[in-house]
């Protein structure tokens, strides 16, 4: 397992045993786990961010912490927030991006995640010539999975 695995899946554990807030003191966690500091900052900043349902406020200095605040969404929410970023064009690795996060976060099940990649790959809109054209559709694509899941 890599650190920054580690490291995230200590600081998940962590945040449910407090109820969703947790203080972090960087420099502490860091010595607990052999890495450093920054290690810290790069899981927070890449796993816990608000599109994951996350808020981060960090205060440096010698009693700094950084405080991550997991967001309790209702499931529209979430979902809209995915349709807003979708944009007008989206290519074939954004649009598994969003699958995998879907899916991540329970919005898809396994075999739903498979269709809607498959539905959504350059190979299934290979008859669409233009780049431009088969970003645009993917994106279309993309928004009416998101709609199919809300309620």
């Amino acid at each position: 397992m890599l650190i920054s695995d580690s490291i995230a899946k200590m600081i998940e554990t962590m945040l449910e045993e407090c109820g969703g807030t947790l203080d972090i003191k960087r420099n502490d966690m860091a010595e607990r786990l052999g890495c450093a500091p920054s290690q810290i900052n790069y899981v927070i900043t890449s796993r816990f961010t608000p599109e994951r349902g996350y808020i981060i406020e960090s205060r440096r200095g010698g009693g700094g912490y950084v405080r991550i605040v997991r967001k309790q969404i209702h499931k529209n929410e979430y979902l809209m927030h995915f349709f807003h970023a979708i944009g007008d064009h989206l290519e074939e690795n954004e649009a598994m991006a969003y699958v995998r996060n879907l899916k991540d976060n329970g919005l898809l099940d396994a075999s739903e995640a498979l269709l809607a990649a498959a539905s959504l790959s350059n190979k299934a809109l290979q008859a669409i010539p233009d780049r431009a054209l088969k970003n645009s559709v993917r994106a279309d694509i993309m928004r009416q999975i998101i709609l199919t899941r809300m309620n």
